[in-house]
Formats: C-alpha cells, sequence, structure tokens
C-alpha cells in the first residue's frame, strides 16, 4: 500500500539519517557509471521555474522522480519560495510506494548537504572566515550543515538589501556563528577563504579581480542556463574546477558559463564522486584554487528520499 508521508514526518526522520555519508555514495555511484539519471526536464514560467529530476541507482530498491519549483517574488505574497514533493517507486515491479510531501524542503536539505561534502573535500585545511552570498533558506542550511564538517565560526553574508541582511542575521546569530554583513560583495572574496553562492543571480556576484589564494567557492545558485553568480575568469584561475555532473554542468551553471565565455575546457573538468572515492584527486595544497560547480543530482533526490522512507 503506497505511502503518504507529510512534511512534519520527514522532518521528524531526517535526524535519523547520515546525510553526509548517504549522498556521498549517491555522488560516487553517479561517477562509477552505477546510476541512471535522465536529462533534467524544466518548465520556466513567467514567475518561476519548475524542475523534474528523475533515475535509479542499480542494486538499490527504488526509483526516484522528483518535482521541484522555485519562484522567487513569493516572499511578498507570504508564501516560501520553493514547493515540490518526490515520488518513490519499486525498481523490481514499477509500483508507488511512497509519496514525499516535502514541498521543496529535501531539495533544499539535499542542496545543502551536497556544499557542505564539497567543502569536506575541497576546502583548505583551515578555514579564517566563511563568506555566504544570499540571504535565504539555503545560505541558512548551508551554514547549519557546514557546522558538522568546518572548525569556522566567522562568517560574513552578502546581501542585496539590509532588511535581508538584519533577518539573516537575527535568525543564524543566535546560533554558535558570529555573523557580519556587507552589500559589498568584494569584501566576500577578500576575506574569506571558503565561499557559498546561493542566489539566483543572472548575472555575476563575484570577480576574479577579488579572488584570493587558497580559496574554495561553491555556487550552488546557477541551476539553469539562464542564471549565473560567478566571473568565468574566476574558474579560469581556479586550479580545480569540479562538477556534480559534468555533462550537466555542460549546459547549465557556472561551468557552461565559462565554456561558453572560452574561460575554460571541458577536459579540465573532475567530477565530485571521482574526488570521494579516491579516483581523482581533489585539493592538494592551502593555496590552491578550487571552484565547484553544483547544480544538483537527481542521486541526491534518490538517496534522501530512500533515506527518510526507510527511517520511518
Amino acid at each position: 500500500m503506497m505511502k503518504i508521508i507529510t512534511l512534519e514526518q520527514i522532518k521528524g526522520a531526517l535526524p535519523k539519517i547520515d546525510l553526509i555519508s548517504s549522498i556521498e555514495e549517491g555522488f560516487v555511484a553517479y561517477s562509477g557509471g552505477r546510476a541512471t539519471v535522465p536529462p533534467v526536464g524544466e518548465l520556466l514560467l513567467d514567475r518561476g521555474e519548475v524542475h523534474i529530476k528523475y533515475g535509479y541507482i542499480s542494486g538499490e530498491p527504488y526509483y526516484v522522480i522528483k518535482i521541484a519549483s522555485g519562484f522567487s517574488e513569493n516572499s511578498s505574497l507570504g508564501l516560501p519560495s520553493g514547493n515540490g514533493m518526490m515520488l518513490l517507486f519499486s525498481q523490481m515491479t514499477g509500483e508507488l510506494i511512497s509519496l514525499l510531501l516535502d514541498e521543496g524542503y529535501l531539495t533544499e536539505i539535499r542542496t545543502a548537504v551536497a556544499g557542505a561534502i564539497a567543502a569536506k573535500y575541497l576546502a583548505p585545511s583551515t578555514v579564517n572566515k566563511i563568506g555566504i552570498v544570499g540571504t535565504g533558506m539555503q545560505g541558512r542550511l548551508q551554514l547549519k550543515y557546514l557546522q558538522s564538517i568546518i572548525n569556522c565560526t566567522e562568517v560574513l553574508v552578502w546581501g542585496r538589501s539590509e532588511e535581508n541582511l538584519s533577518r539573516f542575521k537575527a535568525e543564524i546569530g543566535k546560533e554558535k556563528f558570529h555573523i557580519d554583513t556587507t552589500l559589498d560583495a568584494s569584501r566576500i572574496m577578500r576575506e574569506c577563504n571558503l565561499i557559498v553562492t546561493a542566489t539566483s543571480a543572472k548575472d555575476p556576484v563575484l570577480f576574479s579581480s577579488d579572488l584570493q589564494p587558497g580559496t574554495h567557492i561553491t555556487a550552488m545558485g546557477s541551476d539553469t542556463p539562464e542564471k549565473q553568480e560567478l566571473d568565468p575568469d574566476i574558474l579560469k584561475k581556479a586550479d580545480l574546477v569540479v562538477a556534480d555532473s559534468i555533462p550537466q554542468c555542460l549546459l547549465r551553471g557556472e561551468i557552461f558559463k565559462a565554456i561558453q565565455a572560452g574561460a575554460i575546457r571541458q577536459e579540465n573538468l573532475t567530477e565530485l564522486g571521482s574526488i570521494i572515492s579516491g579516483t581523482t584527486k581533489g585539493r592538494t595544497s592551502n593555496g590552491q584554487i578550487t571552484v565547484a560547480d553544483l547544480t544538483g543530482v537527481a542521486v541526491q533526490d534518490i538517496k534522501i528520499a530512500s533515506g527518510v522512507y526507510q527511517a520511518l
């Protein structure tokens, strides 16, 4: 019998799951050729966008179809910007096993976990200050999951308005972080050696002229061909450019934009799953500049949806 899982139940199940290890396994399966992940389905609407991601991992019991939407102007209506659900099916019979009414929450969580994983393998050994570009939910969640990976409490946050920055500081400042805020994005580049971008920008926010040696940048926000957070020359200057999915990043995200601009070439890319498995090298010195372009891969949805179902 198909099981309907509510958002409240999902939130109760998540602490029972080792999300870092589980999603690492998903990335390794993907880069190792054990996952089938078709191209992203996409609806671009006047006021928002809808992404459909789906796939399966060989040898596991389920396949997953995920629908997730983002409507950035919803805050003016008092509504969350994200919504959606995940459907869990049996690989053996095609039976619908579970409907996870997550309202986009699991997408937010698995995205933040991926950011923490990228930092685990690519950040310098000593992080002096964390830079967060963006004041939305994803910026908050990135800090939450970085806590278990990075021993640093100094944080600089960039936003487009003092109101948004004040709200972010009021909410996150209650935790263990020391939060400073800025309207000047160049400060993030000058002062922070671990930077996470989480905006819906369509033009670069960070520029190579401010890039410091030893910096790691995880770009989370550019998940469509239209979006861009980084100056392509940042990727050109990087010693290592990492994709969650090379085929997907050739069609969307910072890598797509940088290749279009002639700043980098496909043969210079590596995948996060290959670094996790040890097949390829990640950061090899604290002086390296590294960039991870994470556009979101269905294996993350497969692992988190399966984990929630099995935990309940």
